[in-house]
């Protein structure tokens, strides 16, 4: 890619920033070298591997990487067979700590996460190589010490060492009591590896030995007894011995590393992967990013992108498409309103998530895999040069201009600046116009009026405008897309004191296109802030209407609790009362059996206590089904509708609801259908419905009788639905039944209604579009704003 826009986009700010996340120094030469790619495959691999990074980092932690260090020099002086010094095998041994570790931090997250991730490649492929490690740790205690027990032979010298060292400090203790008066101080010194007494110049000829040093002053000489020369010696050679012994213990260990150079090169290698990687996800938690959604067909579509070098609590995110309804965006609006960050945004985003990093926008923000980007941002006047601004300009469009293609993203700031207006914009047009002609993905910021009117008569080029408060005179920083922006030089310049009269006098001197240019700008600005102050509202009477319905299902659902408990004490008070009834009849027939002698009468009563036993019975059963029963009954004992009786525009009533509304669809087999109440729209039985009989009009108390005229127009007012649905239909199929709606809505005087095409292709939505051109009665027409359905929705108003 062009390494200038790495600049320009401070993309190398971006891979500071990602060095301070990474552990080791091989760590951070990774992600130095980081560039974007520009192959599919690979980019979507480096996403993968972010974003399951992210995840372990969430679940366990970050890897244990810490002490990760290098050791690739040393693998390579093991392969001429040199040996390793203490401090170069401590290091191994820790890079196989470090493996050790994260082998583990690995198959710890595995028995989370039952679904192998894009990183688990690289944990299985780490050798943990522990006899090495352990034999290391055993022998070198640090860079200075190696253990005594590292080799049989070294720990018998310093055995030997040991011995010899006590005998030289006994002598010399002694000596110390003999010569205390030829000393300068009572101690026991080193001088030149030798062990020594510091006596007093004067004295010298009175202690016979060698001397090896003498103080700055010259009044103590440091003076070995002749008597400990030998032991001295002794040491000596015995030290010498030990680092003989300590050469072969680190050849040993340096010879037990060698046969493993291989693995441990793919240790180091796999380490600094995985340091790089955590890097990545590590940086991208920090500001919050997530991995987008990659396509090969030029769009890009950001939502809530922030600039990842800007302080959270002082950037503004922003919304940005581009590449499916137009190639080109052309932002306006005054000075520091934040067009320049919106081209660095859109560029760094671009730039972050082909290089496999996280960008900073909500999650499924799409972009596009571009084989270059190409960036013409702030002043780059050169004076070595003799370059002007425009000139600088000029020449990095040229250069632009030569290697651009519909795979290619171009971002233009200040376009056609620095230079006559009128000239200068011109050329901006002229340079826009050959991009869009190669199809190539553009964002240019502008000044220029002529660049607005550019966009809104372009076929496939958008306006947007970076929003700015007058009042406060501060930028909002929100990007408005499909609104050109104002420069507002002459409410700024109010704001701050010019007075009237100059101001007037300068708004004089523009042409009458001009003005009125701004006027309808002033005037789409307020349009939109009353439509979204509606939306705010809408969202509010939404919310409440959704609570108060809340509030009615609970209330229903406590009273037929309330209900089935009443019943179902009545019931089994009913029950209980019958059963005691019962074993009265019952003991006072068998009492009566017992007095009667004729048996004819005893049968006689028999058959007739089993007959009302049966009675009781029956009527039991008859109680038990009360409960459910009671609900049907309830709705029976109303006025039963019929089907067939009901109309599309009927006032009923819901019992349920307790509201009157209207027939908004036919019921189907089950008795459901939707009564529309208000700006409530429900699904009901038709048990739950009454007719409601029509109130006479005003016309027909006075008249008493309705014209033909008014009668149609209060059955079309009653029965025609605010919306109409094409969604599954093809545009032969969907204009005739679009068109009957409307001139139903029409003849109901209804003030706007949705037509519902959906997405798709956009073959419909443009079709509905281009017949609602045509009809005479469409006053306007709009696609629908957040709330009303978005593109999938085109909201149609009526003019009378």
């Amino acid at each position: 890619m062009n390494t200038k826009t790495f600049h320009v986009l401070e993309y190398d700010k971006i891979i500071e920033n990602l060095k301070a996340y990474a552990r080791s120094t091989i760590g951070q030469e990774l992600c130095q070298n980081l560039q974007p790619s520009c192959h599919y495959e690979e980019i979507i691999k480096w996403q993968q591997e972010t974003s399951d990074a992210m995840c372990r980092i969430v679940r366990n932690g970050n890897i244990p990487l810490e002490g990760l260090v290098d050791v690739r020099p040393f693998l390579k002086r093991l392969e001429l067979g040199a040996s390793l010094n203490a401090k170069e095998l401590l290091q191994i041994a820790s890079l196989l700590r470090i493996v050790s570790q994260v082998r583990s931090y690995g198959c710890r997250d595995l028995t989370i996460q039952t679904q192998k991730d894009a990183l688990d490649q690289r944990f299985g492929d780490l050798v943990s190589l522990s006899t090495i490690y352990h034999e290391i740790t055993r022998c070198i205690l640090s860079e200075q010490d190696i253990a005594d027990e590292a080799s049989a032979a070294l720990s018998h010298v310093r055995r030997e060492m040991k011995m010899t060292k006590e005998r030289i400090q006994s002598y010399l203790a002694s000596m110390l009591q003999s010569y205390r008066s030829y000393l300068q101080d009572g101690v026991i010194t080193m001088r030149n590896g030798r062990y020594c007494l510091p006596i007093k110049s004067e004295y010298k000829s009175m202690v016979s030995g060698l001397i090896h040093d003498q103080s700055s002053t010259g009044s103590t000489l440091f003076v070995e007894p002749t008597t400990i020369v030998n032991l001295n010696n002794d040491l000596r050679a015995l030290e010498l011995k030990e680092q003989q012994e300590i050469d072969k213990v680190l050849l040993t260990l340096s010879n037990l590393c060698a046969p493993n150079i291989e693995s441990l090169h793919t240790n180091v290698c796999l380490l600094a992967d995985l340091d790089f990687i955590f890097a990545k996800a590590s940086y991208a938690r920090s500001y919050q990013g997530s991995q987008p959604d990659f396509n090969t067909k030029g769009i890009i579509h950001l939502k809530k992108a922030r600039h990842p070098l800007i302080a959270k609590e002082r950037v503004v995110p922003i919304d940005v498409a581009l590449g499916e309804q137009y190639h080109q965006l052309i932002i306006t609006g005054p000075n520091t309103g934040g067009k320049t960050v919106t081209l660095k945004t859109v560029g760094l985003c671009a730039l972050m998530g082909q290089a496999g990093l996280a960008i900073p926008a909500f999650d499924h923000s799409s972009l596009c895999i571009f084989q270059d980007i190409f960036a013409d941002i702030g002043d780059e006047q050169s004076i070595e040069q003799s370059l002007s601004t425009f000139s600088s300009h000029m020449k990095n469009i040229v250069s632009i201009l030569d290697q651009a293609n519909s795979n290619t993203l171009v971002l233009l700031d200040e376009l056609g600046a620095g230079t006559d207006p009128t000239e200068g914009a011109a050329l901006a047009i002229a340079i826009l116009s050959y991009l869009q002609k190669l199809q190539v993905r553009t964002i240019a910021t502008t000044h220029y009026s002529e660049l607005k009117v550019y966009a809104l008569s372009t076929k496939n080029v958008e306006n947007a405008c970076c929003e700015f408060d007058v009042e406060t005179l501060r930028p909002t920083y929100h990007l408005l897309i499909g609104i050109p922006g104002k420069s507002n030089a002459f409410a700024i310049a109010k704001k701050l004191g010019i007075p009237d009269h100059i101001i007037d006098d300068a708004k004089e001197h523009i042409d009458c296109d001009a003005k009125s240019f701004e006027d309808l700008l002033a005037e789409l600005e307020t349009t939109r802030k009353k439509m979204a102050q509606d939306q705010i509202e809408i969202a509010k009477l939404r919310e409440e209407i959704s609570q108060t319905e809340s509030q009615i299902k609970k209330r229903e659902a406590d009273l037929n609790f309330k209900k089935e408990q009443i019943l179902q004490k009545a019931n089994e008070k009913a029950q209980a009362l019958l059963s005691e009834t019962k074993s009265f009849v019952d003991e006072t027939i068998r009492n009566v059996n017992k007095t009667l002698q004729d048996k004819d009468i005893a049968k006689e009563l028999e058959k007739q206590r089993r007959n009302i036993r049966d009675q009781i019975d029956h009527t039991n059963e008859k109680l038990a089904k009360s409960t459910t029963k009671n609900s049907s009954n309830q709705r029976k004992a109303q006025k039963a509708l019929d089907p067939k009786s009901l109309h599309i525009g009927d006032r009923v009533h819901v019992h349920s609801l307790n509201l009157n509304g209207t027939v908004h669809t036919l019921p189907n087999a089950k008795g459901d259908l939707y009564v529309q109440m208000g700006i409530l729209r429900s699904l009901v039985n038709m048990q739950d419905l009454t007719l409601l009989e029509e109130e006479p009009t005003i016309a027909s108390k006075s008249q008493g009788k309705i014209g033909g005229a008014s009668k149609i127009k209060m059955s079309k007012s009653a029965s025609v639905s605010t919306e109409v649905n094409l969604i599954g239909k093809t545009t032969d199929e969907a204009m005739p039944i679009m068109e009957k709606y409307l001139d139903d809505a029409y003849l109901a005087h209804l003030e706007k209604v949705r037509v519902v095409h959906g997405r798709g292709t956009g073959a419909l939505r443009n079709a509905v579009h281009q017949r609602l051109r045509k009809l005479k009665y469409v006053k306007s027409f709009h696609l629908g704003e957040y709330g009303e359905g978005d593109t999938g929705v085109t909201i149609v108003i009526f003019k009378y």
